[in-house]
């Protein structure tokens, strides 16, 4: 088993990244035995589809290290780079680019949202963008992918591209990857507005967790967090309609490893005023060994390249072999 996945790196990481994906990279590592592997990397090759100063991509790579690997990712167990340390990427993508089909790419609908009306403007690389997210697990020949609602689209892409790449070369060189749809697919909403997901774009600080805020910052955020009058509920059913009130719950639960109905069994009957200090001491204990440790790594960038070096490298080691199979089933000399 070889599971793959991958992170934009952004700044001011909040709880959103953590639920929705940090920690759940962790426990997969964890779950792991010793024929398997898991590889995990920052695309700041898919970043460049937003400008971005150099300066603050940089940093944007750096922290997200450290907050993998504060949160508990080992780089001696699993392999943890950048993109951009690995050209296989690259290669591989271009090379895929033969094979992808333009109508395939249209249906994508992830570009559609994210270029909106001004699709003419939208720049080629968000257009190709799935191609390199073929070539990010198909140079590892992963055999699983975690994914979320978003990301199914762009895994059966993937699949399609190996498909046709191994029948047009005659070869059975590309795995097709497998989903692997996480126990727990947080999905974080703002605590402004539940409706909309936490996000480090929200002009508003106080619309989310930063792994950065120390603990009376958190506590006093789940205290202003927007929630109702209303009592909770025995079940989640109840909960059905209040999207903030869902949401609070549901990151309660999300942090304790419980079922909504549980969390809700719990506090049944009883107001927000009870229930936010709750859960801002539950953010405030399982955050603070998480930013002590990320705010001790991100002041060593010597350290943190190291990390990513040594990552790269088994990663480039790994690639190898598939790519330059790649490059002998189309003929081109390399």
């Amino acid at each position: 088993m070889r599971v793959l996945s991958g992170i934009q790196p952004t700044g001011n990481l909040h709880l959103g990244n953590y639920l929705g994906a940090i920690r759940n990279w962790v426990r997969m590592q964890d779950e792991m035995d010793a024929d398997s592997q898991c590889f995990f990397f920052l695309a700041d090759m898919h970043s460049i589809t937003v400008h971005e100063g150099r300066e603050q991509r940089i940093r944007n790579v750096r922290d997200m290290a450290a907050a993998l690997v504060a949160a508990g990712v080992d780089p001696d167990r699993s392999v943890l780079f950048n993109q951009a340390r690995v050209p296989a990427h690259a290669e591989l993508c271009w090379l895929l680019n033969g094979t992808a089909r333009i109508g395939w790419l249209n249906r994508m609908t992830q570009f559609k949202d994210k270029a909106g009306k001004d699709r003419e403007g939208a720049s080629v690389g968000l257009f190709v963008y799935p191609v390199l997210q073929a070539a990010d697990i198909l140079a590892y020949n992963a055999t699983h992918v975690p994914v979320g609602e978003d990301q199914k689209q762009h895994l059966e892409l993937a699949r399609d591209i190996a498909t046709k790449f191994n029948t047009d070369f005659g070869v059975d060189l590309f795995t097709l990857p497998a989903p692997i749809i996480p126990k727990e697919s947080a999905r974080i909403m703002s605590l402004r507005d539940g409706t909309a997901k936490m996000s480090k774009s929200d002009p508003s600080d106080l619309s989310r967790i930063n792994l950065t805020d120390d603990d009376d910052a958190i506590m006093a955020k789940v205290k202003k967090a927007k929630s109702d009058q209303e009592m909770l509920p025995e079940t989640a059913e109840g909960l059905a309609g209040r999207a903030e009130a869902g949401n609070l719950v549901g990151i309660m639960a999300t942090m304790t490893n419980r079922t909504t109905d549980a969390v809700c069994a719990e506090f049944a009957g009883k107001g927000f005023g009870a229930f936010k200090p709750a859960l801002g001491e539950v953010l405030v204990e399982t955050l603070r060994p998480i930013r002590e440790r990320f705010l001790e790594l991100r002041t060593d960038d010597a350290a943190l390249d190291a990390i990513l070096d040594k990552g790269a490298a088994k990663a480039a080691a790994a690639a190898e072999p598939t790519l330059r199979a790649a490059y002998d089933a189309m003929g081109l000399m390399r």
